[in-house]
C-alpha cells in the first residue's frame, strides 16, 4: 500500500487549502457568536466544486476518486477556520449527495445532484428522532401508502443544515411491524405541504452551523421521491454511515496540522522565564503528542480511502477513523489551550473555538460509544 498523494492530488489539496484561507475565514468571531451560516461561502465552495467531489462531471461534479477526495477534504479543513462551515459541507456530500449518487434512480441523479453541487440546493439527512438517536431504528416516523405517493408523519431532530436546506433525505418506516426492514428513503423538497422545519438551535460549538427539527405532519411525497425501494432505507443508512464516519473527519484533519503549526510558533516566540516555551519539557511533550495524533490520524484516513477506492466494504475501518480522529482532535485542542494559556481562553483566538467545535466530533454520526460497540461486534468481541 502506498499512501503517497501524486503531484496532482498535492496541488489540488494546496489548492483548495489556499481558497479556503483567502475566501471563508473573513469575520469569524462575529459569525460564530451569532451562529450565522456563511451562504456566500457555501456558494464559494461549490464554485471550487467542493460539494462535488465524487459525483461524476456527467451530473455536475468533479469525479474524484475516494483518496483525491480526502484530501481535497483535508486542504479544505487546513484552510477553512470554519469548522461549523467544514461540517456542513461534509455533512450535505455525505449524507444526500452520496446517497443519491449510489441508490438513486437515473432521473433522480439528473434532477437533482447538479443543484446540489453547484451550490443551488443544501443537502439534510434527517434520522434522528426525540426516541432513536443511536438506535436509528427505532424510528417512529411513518410513511403510509397513499395512491401514487406516501404519506409522512414524525418528527425528527438533531437535523445539520436543516433550517437552511432544500433538500432532505428522511427515513421513515412503512410498517412499523417489521422494525429495520421497513425503514424507507424518501426525498422531500423545502416547502412541501406538511413539512416545516425550526429556526437554528443553539449550540456549545460548530456554531456557524445551523441545525433544527423537522416536522412532518400528513407531508405527501411522490413514488418517484423514494429514494430506493421500500425497506432498502437499512441499507441506505448502513451504506452511508460507512461514508459518513469514515470520510466527515477529513477536514478535521486538515485542521489539526492548522492546529499543530499555530502551537509550534507559539512555542517559538513566546518567552517565559527567558526562554521559549517549547524549550519546557511539558510543552514540547504536548507538541510531541499532537504530531504523533496528527500522524496516526491521517494514516487511517487515508487508508480508510484507499480501501473504498478499491471497491471494498470497511465497516470497521470507517468506526476506526471516526473514533480515533474523533477523540485525537478533542485531546489536541485541549493541549493547544493549555500551550495557548490565557490567550487561547479568548474568542479572538480560535483555540477555544476549536475545543468547542471539536467535542461535538465525539457525537455526531455515531458517538465514541458507539464506534467502540461496532469495532467490537466487528471483531467478534460481542
Amino acid at each position: 500500500m502506498n499512501f503517497s498523494l501524486t503531484p496532482e492530488q498535492v496541488q489540488l489539496k494546496e489548492s483548495i487549502a489556499r481558497f479556503a484561507q483567502a475566501e471563508l475565514n473573513g469575520d469569524l468571531v462575529r459569525r460564530d457568536r451569532e451562529q450565522q451560516f456563511n451562504r456566500a461561502g457555501w456558494q464559494r465552495c461549490a464554485d471550487m466544486g467542493i460539494q462535488g467531489l465524487l459525483v461524476p462531471t456527467r451530473h455536475g461534479g468533479r469525479s474524484l476518486d475516494p483518496v483525491s477526495a480526502v484530501a481535497a477534504l483535508e486542504g479544505f479543513g487546513y484552510g477553512c477556520m470554519d469548522n461549523g462551515l467544514c461540517f456542513a459541507v461534509n455533512a450535505h456530500l455525505w449524507a444526500c449527495a452520496h446517497p443519491i449518487l449510489t441508490f438513486g434512480t437515473e432521473l433522480q441523479r439528473e434532477s437533482l445532484l447538479p443543484g446540489l453541487c453547484n451550490g443551488k440546493y443544501i443537502g439534510a439527512f434527517a434520522a434522528s428522532e426525540p426516541e432513536a438517536g443511536s438506535d436509528a431504528y427505532s424510528l417512529r416516523t411513518t410513511a403510509e401508502r397513499r395512491g401514487d405517493g406516501y404519506a409522512l408523519s414524525g418528527h425528527k431532530i438533531y437535523v445539520t443544515n436543516g433550517p437552511v436546506a432544500d433538500l432532505f433525505v428522511v427515513l421513515a418506516t412503512v410498517d412499523p411491524a417489521k422494525a429495520a426492514h421497513g425503514v424507507t428513503a424518501f426525498l422531500v423538497e423545502k416547502g412541501a405541504p406538511g413539512l416545516t422545519c425550526s429556526a437554528a438551535v443553539e449550540k456549545m460549538g460548530l456554531r456557524s452551523a445551523q441545525m433544527g427539527e423537522l416536522r412532518l405532519d400528513n407531508c405527501i411525497v411522490h413514488a418517484d421521491r423514494r429514494l430506493g425501494g421500500e425497506g432498502a432505507g437499512l441499507a441506505l443508512f448502513n451504506d452511508s454511515m460507512e461514508w459518513e464516519r469514515g470520510f466527515i473527519l477529513a477536514s478535521a484533519v486538515g485542521a489539526m496540522q492548522r492546529q499543530l503549526e499555530q502551537c509550534q510558533r507559539r512555542a517559538k516566540t513566546r518567552r517565559q522565564f527567558g526562554k521559549t516555551i517549547g524549550s519546557f519539557q511539558l510543552v514540547s511533550n504536548k507538541l510531541v503528542d499532537m504530531q504523533m495524533r496528527l500522524a496516526t490520524s491521517r494514516l487511517l484516513l487515508y487508508r480508510l480511502a484507499w480501501l473504498k477506492a478499491s471497491g471494498r466494504r470497511a465497516i470497521m475501518e470507517a468506526a476506526m477513523t471516526k473514533l480515533h480522529i474523533s477523540e485525537a482532535w478533542v485531546q489536541s485542542s485541549e493541549d493547544a489551550l493549555q500551550i495557548h494559556g490565557a490567550h487561547g481562553y479568548l474568542a479572538e483566538s480560535g483555540v477555544e473555538r476549536d475545543l468547542r467545535d471539536a467535542l461535538a466530533s465525539r457525537i455526531y454520526s455515531g458517538t465514541s460509544e458507539i464506534q467502540r460497540q461496532v469495532i467490537a461486534q466487528m471483531t467478534g468481541v460481542v
